[in-house]
């Protein structure tokens, strides 16, 4: 355990974005270290936490007063309590250009629509999510797979300054519940307790709206609406499906996994490494583990997700698809031990139906014996950065 600054890979693209633009907005779910990372790498501009009530009363009372105070910029932290402050923004950088401001939000949703509207064009977007394996690879390789699962990815549990079996109980009660009801007006929390609970038992798998509002006993629009909540607070991510104008009948569904892997385990009652080893899901687990460090790769380099999964009508899938231009590579992710020949049915069945656009394959898998020589490649996931 260290308590140093843990060096992020975003760093070198949101340096690169301040050069060029008056403006860089960061989103992210909480606690995955925006604050920090921010504060350390803008350290000559003032910071203010919109969080800290008399900061925000004076903000919103006299918002040109408040921005105009330093004239270099300054680093905002949880911009969306304030939205009004964008459009006030927009004109100080319009007047100014070598002005600089740093703008950071927990919420996807209330900041995006904003930005859109009043910073188009004038602010650089990044995503940071909590850490990514490349960024602790020394203290997650002396790790258990079991253990890297159950533990999660936020900064803290990394930097020595809580532990997983104290950090999610309080991360549902603080910041999820807090930011539902805030959003959605949720009247009944047990009820959505459940739902995210049951969202928890679906990773890996199809999102299906109408079979969860039987189980939860709610709409198939409010399964919706919480669900697009969820999405916007960096708690679940949607994969998209591949999907190309041809003859082959494909799934259209998206395949539903969690932001990080110990927020997952906490809420499928998970507690332990014995129990997570036992579990009927950890091969889910470990498939949501290896498409959050593919996505992580991405956001990290300034980029959008461009990830997907394949499945056609006759249950033939391969786990991860990149896109490359008009090129793909496919890996396929199992939390096995040993390799079987098997493993390699989705990506030959989509090699065919690809023809020859199918440049890199490759499957992921816990087992020690690799190779790199193959057709299809084998790695050990310790690895799996030299594949994204």
């Amino acid at each position: 355990m260290t308590n140093s600054f843990i060096k992020r890979d975003i760093t070198p693209v949101m340096l690169e974005m301040h050069r060029y633009f008056p403006v860089i907005t960061m989103t992210g779910p909480r606690q995955s270290g925006k604050t920090t990372l921010l504060r350390k790498v803008f350290d000559k501009l003032p910071y203010y936490s919109l969080e800290n009530l008399d900061i925000r009363r004076f903000a919103m009372n006299d918002p040109a007063g408040f921005l105009s105070r330093h004239p270099e910029g300054m680093v905002l932290d949880e911009v969306q309590r304030t939205p009004d402050l964008l459009s006030y923004i927009q004109g100080m950088v319009d007047e100014n250009p070598e002005k600089r401001f740093v703008l950071s939000g927990s919420s996807q949703f209330s900041v995006i629509r904003q930005i859109t509207q009043s910073l188009a064009g004038r602010t650089g977007m990044l995503e940071l999510m909590p850490l990514s394996y490349n960024e602790v690879k020394k203290q997650a390789d002396e790790k258990t797979l079991d253990e890297v699962m159950l533990h999660g990815f936020f900064p803290a549990l990394y930097a020595g300054k809580n532990r997983y079996d104290l950090l999610y109980p309080s991360y549902v009660k603080t910041y999820l519940e807090r930011d539902v009801r805030d959003v959605l007006q949720v009247k009944d929390m047990m009820q959505f307790q459940t739902f995210l609970r049951l969202c928890a038992a679906r990773i890996g798998s199809l999102f299906n709206a109408s079979e969860l509002s039987g189980e939860v006993g709610v709409s198939a629009n409010t399964v919706k609406s919480w669900l697009s909540v969820l999405q916007a607070s960096y708690i679940i991510k949607l994969l998209p499906p591949f999907h190309e104008n041809m003859r082959k009948r494909l799934t259209k569904t998206p395949k539903l996994y969690f932001c990080d892997t110990g927020l997952a385990c906490y809420l499928l009652g998970i507690e332990t490494e014995q129990q997570l080893t036992r579990d009927k899901m950890r091969g889910h687990l470990f498939e949501n583990f290896i498409v959050m460090e593919a996505l992580k790769n991405r956001y990290n380099r300034g980029k959008e997700s461009n990830l997907f999964f394949y499945r056609d009508s006759n249950g033939v899938e391969v786990d991860l698809l990149f896109k490359n231009g008009s090129d793909y590579s496919a890996i396929e992710i199992k939390s096995s031990q040993t390799y079987h020949p098997d493993f390699e049915t989705g990506i030959r069945s989509l090699n065919t139906l690809l023809k020859g656009r199918l440049t890199d394959k490759a499957i992921l898998y816990a087992g020690d014996f690799e190779n790199d020589t193959a057709e299809i490649k084998l790695f050990n996931y310790k690895n799996m950065y030299r594949l994204f």
